[in-house]
């Protein structure tokens, strides 16, 4: 889909700039904000709710809840984007239930404080190791898919403009940080909301109205376009058995499970300004992202309907498609602006979440006496750091799918068992917690080599086989039993190793025991503002 004839081209890339001329505005502004680690990193713990909500709910809505999801609805319907904005919804809720309420009440400043405080060294470093490697490939599929939306529009090369978007999203979170990010986000939000709506609305009149538009709904792989549950006949996403089992169970805990232990979404709410504001502020979000997330899915269903031979290797830019076919110039013109700007958004997020692990709990072990003017510096620098990294990954990778599913994998198989049982159990230590990494991780990298020839061969097509797709399924269906290896070794190795490695008390960041009652986000928002 190239559109650089379309007639109000320019019109779209002054809307860009002026969205980008904003960013840059407000991260120098922001900038002034900031004297210390705990404002840049979690912009003084001042959140309020409209902007600590609107900021989790834009930071997830990025590559995968809108161009990915569109596209992939447009080839599978509701079954192919149960991870995002389904599972994503589902991980909001529970986060926000059972986790968040401590982490904020905790005070830390990344999720890995966590995992140190909880198990000890060895853990932390392994929780680090994880977090980077997730967001670097979460920060690239945004990279990769700002660079889609501009070789669309000018047709550029794609390296250089992966390279553009990359460059000015690294320029403004290094000035501002968190204040820069949340502003934007919340500003932001408003615009992505309201342009997927008059998108929605613009491509449900062109499919005749909504009875017209679900009566005739269908999908380039043929099934059901809105169930959720695997059927009798073609099992889930072409799997039968218990390959389609736990297929559709791995879709489910893939996001729903693995970013609950994320930074991005803990960094957010540990930013909120009390207890209160962090929990309703993370059900506010679910709330946003299912109204406006299930938007983007039911485009790609109905855009099948009415352009049902659009090349599969192109379908990336659907939405882009949609709104230059179907939106009145101007309207078009600021979404995809917006369009841009969401995939910003969660670059800004991913970039900044990783240089708090760095600085946070990398550094340190090197330099334990680092002083906080020193640590703001060596956040910004890692911002830049990890900011080019992921224009090198986005590269060589430029698969939008599969650059971010392979990064909520990691968290989902090493991190969640360690991160839940730690909230919720007394006798989890350090060396259990170190098996179920351990574990979680070989077990998946195991299934992944075991499961590849059969995702093959269900991904073979005269003779040629779709490596992506193929690796793809065998990374989702290997990821279940790794999660359930993973529990089994986290109680099994505490139990074992009760009294040579002791269980660690909960405690918060000055190192005080975490007080633990009320710690489920059922509360009344009396509090929250």
């Amino acid at each position: 889909m190239n559109f650089e004839n379309y007639a109000y081209t320019w019109l779209i890339l002054w809307g860009i700039g002026a969205f980008f001329a904003v960013r840059l505005l407000i991260g120098y502004l922001a900038s002034r904000r900031v004297s210390n680690a705990a404002d840049y990193i979690v912009a003084g713990r001042r959140l309020p709710i409209y902007i600590a909500g609107a900021s989790i709910m834009a930071t997830w809505f990025g590559a995968e809840a809108l161009m990915g999801a569109s596209a992939q609805a447009y080839r599978t319907g509701f079954h192919g984007v149960i991870f995002d904005p389904f599972g994503a919804v589902a991980c909001l809720l529970l986060s926000g239930l059972f986790f968040i309420r401590l982490m904020r009440r905790a005070k830390y400043l990344t999720v890995v404080d966590f995992f140190e405080k909880r198990y000890g060294p060895a853990m932390g470093a392994l929780a680090s190791a994880a977090q980077l490697l997730t967001y670097f490939g979460w920060t690239a599929a945004q990279i990769v898919a700002g660079g889609t939306v501009l070789h669309a529009l000018l047709g550029w090369d794609p390296l250089w403009a992966m390279i553009g978007v990359g460059l000015i999203v690294t320029a403004y979170t290094t000035m501002g940080g968190m204040w820069a990010d949340t502003l934007l986000d919340f500003i932001q939000m408003f615009f992505t909301a309201g342009g997927i709506t008059i998108l929605f609305l613009y491509v449900l009149q062109a499919s005749g109205g909504w009875p017209d538009a679900v009566a005739n709904a269908a999908v380039l792989g043929g099934n059901d376009p809105f169930t959720l549950l695997p059927s009798a006949a073609d099992g889930y996403l072409g799997y039968q058995g218990c390959l389609g089992t736990l297929y559709w169970i791995a879709a489910w805990m893939t996001v729903g499970f693995g970013s609950i232990a994320c930074q991005d979404l803990m960094q957010r709410s540990m930013s909120a300004h009390n207890e209160a504001t962090s929990v309703w502020g993370t059900y506010l979000a679910a709330a946003l992202y299912f109204v406006f997330g299930v938007m983007s899915p039911l485009i790609g269903i109905m855009m099948y309907g009415l352009q049902p031979d659009l090349p599969a290797n192109e379908l990336n830019g659907l939405l882009v498609f949609a709104a230059m076919k179907y939106v009145p110039p101007v309207v078009a013109a600021i979404f995809i602006a917006a369009l841009a700007s969401a995939l910003m958004s969660t670059s800004d997020s991913s970039i900044l979440a990783g240089a708090s692990v760095v600085t946070e709990n990398l550094l340190p072990r090197i330099w334990p006496d680092m002083d906080d003017r020193r640590k703001l510096l060596w956040t910004r620098i890692m911002v830049v750091v990890i900011g080019l990294a992921s224009i090198g990954i986005a590269a060589a990778i430029t698969n939008i799918y599969k650059l971010a599913t392979i990064s909520w994998a990691l968290l989902l198989v090493g991190l969640f068992v360690p991160f839940a049982l730690g909230m919720y159990w007394r006798k989890a230590n350090g060396s259990g917690a170190v098996a179920a990494f351990l574990g979680g991780f070989a077990t998946w990298l195991a299934g992944l080599v075991c499961l590849y020839p059969t995702t093959a061969e269900t991904n073979t097509a005269e003779g040629e086989v779709d490596v992506i797709n193929a690796v793809w399924d065998a990374v989702y269906i290997s990821s279940a039993p790794a999660v359930g290896v993973s529990l089994v070794l986290m109680v099994a190795v505490s139990l074992l190793t009760q009294r040579r490695d002791p269980p660690r008390l909960l405690t918060d960041a000055d190192g005080a025991p975490l007080p633990l009652e009320k710690r489920l986000g059922w509360m009344a928002p009396k509090d929250v503002w």
